[in-house]
C-alpha cells in the first residue's frame, strides 16, 4: 500500500504545481504577496495531499519562538518536504538558494516574484558580499530569511557539515537565528519516491542573539538543532520502529 500510495501523491503533488503554475500566472504582474499567497496555497494543498493520500502528518512544534517580525531561521535539511511547508508558517519568506534554479522557466518566474535570494556558490567571496547585501534589505523590510547551514538535504542521523555563513549573516544584520529541528527524512526519503506513513515534526527553538565570536555562535547553532533533531527522530522511532531504516548507515 505504501508503494501505491506514493505513487498516488506524486502524480497529485506534480499536477497540483502544474495547474497553480499556468493559473497563477497573472500573480507575476503582481506584488510579491501575491506571488507567496500562491506559493502557499500550494504548499497547504501539498500537505493536504500528503496527509490524505500516505497518511503523513506534519506538526509545527515551537511557533512561540518565532519572532513577529525579521529573523534569520537556520533549518535542518532532510527532504523536499521542510522547504515548502515552512512557507505556511511565515507572512514574509525568503529562502537562500542556487541562482540557477532561478533559471528554470515557471519555477524560477515564481521564485523571482515571490522575492526569494539567489547565489552563484562558484564565485564564493562575492558571493558572500552579495547575499549579506540582499539579506539585510530583507531583514530591514522585516522578512523571514530562511537558510539551510548544512547547504544541502542530509540523510537523518548523519554526521552534520555545518557552513559559517548563517553567522556571518546574523552578526552582518544583528537579526535574531531561530534554530529549527525536524525528522522529515524518515517519512520523505532524500532519494526514492515512497512516503512512509507517520507524523513529521517541524519544530522552532528559542532564537539565538547575534554574536561577533562566529566560532561560538556555530557551536552554539548546531548543538541545539543536533539535539533537537535526535530528539524528534528519537521519538518517531520509538513509535515506529521501522523508520529507522532511514538512518544513515557508516
Amino acid at each position: 500500500m505504501t508503494v501505491i500510495r506514493s505513487i498516488l501523491f506524486n502524480i497529485a503533488f506534480y499536477v497540483n504545481i502544474t495547474v497553480l503554475a499556468f493559473a497563477g500566472l497573472p500573480t507575476l504582474f503582481m506584488k510579491r504577496d501575491a506571488v507567496q499567497d500562491l506559493a502557499r496555497l500550494w504548499a497547504r494543498n501539498s500537505l493536504w495531499l500528503l496527509d490524505k493520500l500516505c497518511g503523513v502528518k506534519v506538526e509545527f512544534r515551537g511557533r512561540e519562538n518565532l519572532p513577529p517580525g525579521a529573523c534569520i531561521i537556520a533549518a535542518k535539511h532532510q527532504s523536499a518536504l521542510e522547504t515548502f511547508a515552512l512557507t505556511t508558517q511565515m507572512n514574509d519568506f525568503t529562502f537562500v538558494l542556487k541562482r540557477e534554479l532561478m533559471a528554470i522557466p515557471f519555477f524560477g518566474w515564481y521564485l523571482k516574484g515571490a522575492g526569494q535570494i539567489g547565489i552563484e556558490r562558484a564565485r564564493r567571496g562575492q558571493a558572500l558580499a552579495e547575499l549579506t547585501r540582499q539579506v539585510r534589505e530583507a531583514i530591514d523590510e522585516q522578512r523571514q530569511v530562511f537558510i539551510f547551514p548544512e547547504g544541502t538535504r542530509t540523510l537523518p542521523g548523519a554526521a552534520p557539515d555545518y557552513k559559517s555563513g548563517v553567522a556571518h549573516l546574523c552578526a552582518a544584520t544583528g537579526a535574531v537565528c531561530v534554530p529549527v529541528a525536524l525528522n522529515s527524512g524518515l517519512f520523505w526519503p532524500r532519494q526514492g519516491f515512497l512516503r512512509r506513513r507517520g507524523r513529521v515534526v517541524i519544530k522552532f527553538l528559542p532564537p539565538l542573539a547575534a554574536d561577533v565570536d562566529k566560532q561560538k555562535f556555530m557551536r552554539v547553532l548546531q548543538s541545539r538543532i543536533e539535539a533537537a533533531t535526535e530528539e524528534l527522530i528519537a521519538e518517531a522511532i520509538a513509535a515506529d520502529p521501522s523508520l529507522s531504516v532511514e538512518l544513515a548507515t557508516v
